[in-house]
């Protein structure tokens, strides 16, 4: 049986025929157990697999043996290196900003306008299906080689020296048809930026990688949540201190 979110409606029919429920049980009386019981195999979803359940659209994986491949990520390699040669310097936007997860657009920004001059490759950011652009979410850029029509999407991600071996989450994405912006099959890259403690007013970025996501491994947190407004109705406040 496939991984991925296939699974979950597959998972449910499996569900209620172990359980021996009736056949009006509600979905969520089906999932919740489900859920319990497979949460080992929710550990490790091929990202591949999610995202062509989700959208679609294949990942494909870099070809070291492909001419296109080798030229494209040879471009990519210079324009992330002036990327840090510029942000580095002490003149940069992003040393007047005294915090990290503010400064990741800038990254976004100049990648797209240097990846847009180099010769042979158009880059932009992604439209979700209806056509609009969306900044948010998953992936942040998304870059043609002109000659061959093959589609790039590129995520920039900072994070902090020495970090490397953290197993906090750094990476999310959120399957939804209204804001999906992977439309196209395509290579998956992370573009890993490594920055230092700031100091004195500076930030530095000490290395950047390319990380291709074709054998990249995702887990799904099984998380229910609500807002201040579906909890502070007025019909289920029992007791308050306002006039």
């Amino acid at each position: 049986m496939r991984m991925a979110f296939r699974i979950l409606s597959a998972a449910a029919a499996v569900c209620l025929a172990e359980l021996g429920l009736a056949q009006e049980t509600k979905p969520v009386d089906r999932l919740i157990p489900w859920l319990l019981q497979e949460d080992a195999e929710l550990r490790a979803l091929p990202f591949a697999e999610v995202i062509f359940d989700a959208t679609g659209k294949k990942v494909i994986a870099i070809d070291p043996r492909s001419d296109t491949d080798r030229r494209v990520l040879k471009q990519i390699s210079g324009v992330l290196g002036e990327v840090v040669r510029r942000l580095n310097a002490p003149e940069s936007v992003i040393q007047g900003i005294p915090r990290i997860n503010e400064v990741s657009s800038h990254f976004e920004d100049l990648m797209r306008a240097l990846l847009n001059a180099a010769p042979g490759l158009s880059c932009d950011f992604p439209r979700t299906a209806d056509g609009r652009v969306q900044r948010s979410g998953y992936p942040d850029l998304r870059l043609v080689d002109q000659e061959t029509k093959r589609v790039f999407y590129l995520d920039p991600k900072l994070y902090a020296a020495r970090s490397r071996e953290s197993s906090f989450r750094t990476f999310y994405f959120e399957p939804k048809k209204s804001t999906n912006k992977v439309l196209d099959d395509a290579v998956h890259l992370i573009v890993g930026f490594e920055h230092e403690p700031r100091k004195d007013e500076h930030w530095k970025i000490t290395r950047w990688d390319l990380v291709d996501l074709a054998h990249f491994q995702v887990k799904l947190k099984a998380e229910f949540q609500g807002s201040n407004r579906d909890m502070y109705r007025p019909e289920a406040i029992v007791a308050t201190s306002a006039k």
